[in-house]
């Protein structure tokens, strides 16, 4: 329970004892880079102070290292593949005691519902997730989304206490260009946070974009970019996720001189890497070990991200400060020994005493059926738009192929690695399907097909065979959504995600389990991609340049306009 103000102070004086005391460890200065010697003490969800302290419950923790807790600044929880009560108990004892995430995933296909459940699941958890309210639903006019949200429906959430302001706004085009609906969802929320989204711009039209009062970003994929974001007034937020890996290119930034003005993001991130290599731990050892200064990536890491967002709370081991703790032997190693999250040590029994809510968005697959025709693309002109797959981003190549036409079709070529991708409308509103051709798979037989498809979260697939392709994509109505393998006729895996077709009930374990299960599929059909199933889904997101495909059809990005 919380504390009085003046039982607060007392015990910050000594005069009564604390609830918990964390003694003989280090705690490692965010502000100065120190290390200070002396007992922790927490009382209320607060640390009283640092000092000399008794305690009702004394840990300790004799030569170890203590830091904030870590903050992830930018995520789709529903990208993990797991409820936020499971992505709880799976990045918070890694030292994640923050998460500001965005459910525009989960809005697009349930609409304000599905904003509604995580900022009711956000009340529960152990961790403290904080809810950026959608600003895209959908992310653009050139897809087909199952929900759409303006702004006055996004006007009607304020106020919640979970709530961050809004979150990021993918259509810059719309920014720049003054799209009634984008500036009224911007008057909306002047003066509060909004998170940005702008992959690539460059120049005056980032002035403009800047100058709507948007205040972080997460897209930058090079140093050159990311230091002209900064330098005009933009928080970098430095993204490490499945797909979109951009810490290598944006490590030079990370200094102590920078580093009030940079923080760290996972955007998505799944149970089965978070498992091999971790969460933001992961991109701290990471950064180390590539010579940035501890100082600067613990910084990032922690206060810098929490005065990012307005939170003061947080972010420091001092007085006052919400008890957000990680426990470690060493700042290079970042293994987290021992988490606080407002005053709450994550056990097993901490998170078992949490009162859960029932997930929302069951039976959302609406599909048309499918056949193998579905998948023909009609045409009399070899030369052919490609997709190109740029591993490690989600930004891909705009090529041109020569692909003949054949009984007023164009087949899959994997020996030229060109093989068809299709995107099904899935919301049961139009039955749309939209075929073209991706390279960069490197699939040579069989079919791979998701629901979790960014931002619309329509059915897509990709494959070197029509019948293949039909059965992958099929299977996914039957299962309520999710991922599916298949060749030959045959479901070689599958990984239902019946929440909304987007999220599973299971526990993150077995989500983990079962996504070894696929990737060993994957790689059976020829796939050379690490996560051929995230990155299909980046495929149809049309506010990523270059070239990308929804149930309308090919999306030519920089000119904002569908081509085929």
């Amino acid at each position: 329970m919380p504390l009085s103000l003046e039982d607060r102070i007392a015990t910050a004086s000594g005069e009564i004892p604390a609830e918990i005391v964390l003694r003989g460890g280090r705690v490692f200065d965010t502000i100065t880079g120190a290390f200070l010697e002396g007992d922790v003490a927490i009382a209320g969800g607060t640390i009283a102070g640092v000092g000399t302290y008794d305690a009702a419950e004394i840990i300790d923790v004799s030569g170890k290292i203590l830091t904030p807790g870590f903050i992830d600044t930018h995520l789709h929880i529903e990208s993990s593949l797991v409820t936020p009560f499971e992505f709880d108990r799976c990045v918070g004892p890694r030292g994640i005691t923050t998460a500001i995430c965005d459910p525009h995933e989960i809005a697009n296909v349930i609409g304000v519902p599905g904003i509604e459940y995580f900022l009711d699941a956000a009340t529960r958890t152990c961790m403290d997730i904080r809810v950026q309210l959608s600003s895209c639903v959908p992310s653009s006019h050139m897809e087909t989304a199952g929900a759409e949200i303006g702004a006055e429906e996004l006007a009607a959430l304020h106020g919640h206490p979970q709530g961050i302001g809004l979150a990021e706004f993918m259509n810059f085009p719309g920014v720049i260009h003054r799209d009634p609906g984008c500036m009224a969802k911007l008057h909306a929320f002047a003066g509060q946070h909004i998170d940005g989204h702008a992959p690539l711009l460059r120049g005056q039209d980032l002035n403009a974009y800047i100058a709507a009062g948007i205040r972080t970003e997460h897209e930058a994929t090079t140093a050159e970019e990311a230091l002209e974001k900064l330098q005009k007034g933009l928080r970098i937020l430095i993204r490490e996720g499945s797909v979109s890996k951009d810490l290598q290119a944006l490590m030079p930034l990370i200094t102590e001189r920078n580093s009030p003005y940079i923080a760290f993001c996972t955007d998505d991130r799944n149970p089965l890497d978070i498992a091999e290599q971790g969460h933001l731990d992961h991109m701290i050892r990471t950064a180390i070990a590539a010579g940035c200064e501890p100082l600067a990536v613990y910084r990032a890491a922690t206060l810098s991200a929490a005065e990012a967002f307005g939170l003061k709370d947080r972010g420091h081991i001092a007085p006052g400060k919400r008890a957000d703790i990680v426990v470690m032997e060493s700042l290079a190693e970042c293994r987290a020994e021992i988490v606080f999250s407002g005053g709450i040590r994550l056990t097993p029994e901490a998170y078992a005493a949490r009162q859960t809510i029932p997930p929302v968005g069951r039976a959302s697959v609406k599909a048309p059926a499918i056949t193998p025709a579905s998948f023909r693309t009609t045409s009399n002109r070899a030369e052919t738009d490609v997709i190109g797959i740029l591993p490690g981003k989600i930004i891909t190549e705009h090529l041109h192929e020569t692909i003949p036409v054949e009984d007023g079709d164009k087949r899959p070529d994997p020996s030229r690695d060109l093989i068809k991708i299709a995107v099904i409308e899935r919301h049961g509103r139009n039955g749309n399907i939209a075929t073209a051709f991706v390279k960069g798979f490197g699939l040579q037989k069989g079919a791979i097909a998701s629901t979790v498809c960014h931002d619309h979260h329509n059915i897509a697939v990709v494959g070197a065979s029509y019948e293949d392709m039909a059965l992958a994509a099929t299977r996914l109505t039957e299962i309520e959504g999710g991922f599916t393998v298949a060749c030959d006729g045959q479901i070689l895996a599958e990984l239902p995600l019946p929440v909304a077709g987007l999220m599973s009930e299971a526990p993150f374990e077995e989500v983990e389990q079962t996504l070894r299960t696929l990737r060993a599929a994957a790689l059976s059909l020829g796939v050379t991609l690490e996560e051929p199933f995230l990155q299909l889904a980046f495929l149809a997101l049309p506010v990523i340049p270059n070239l990308k495909i929804t149930d309308r059809g090919l999306v030519d990005v920089m000119k904002f306009e569908i081509i085929g």
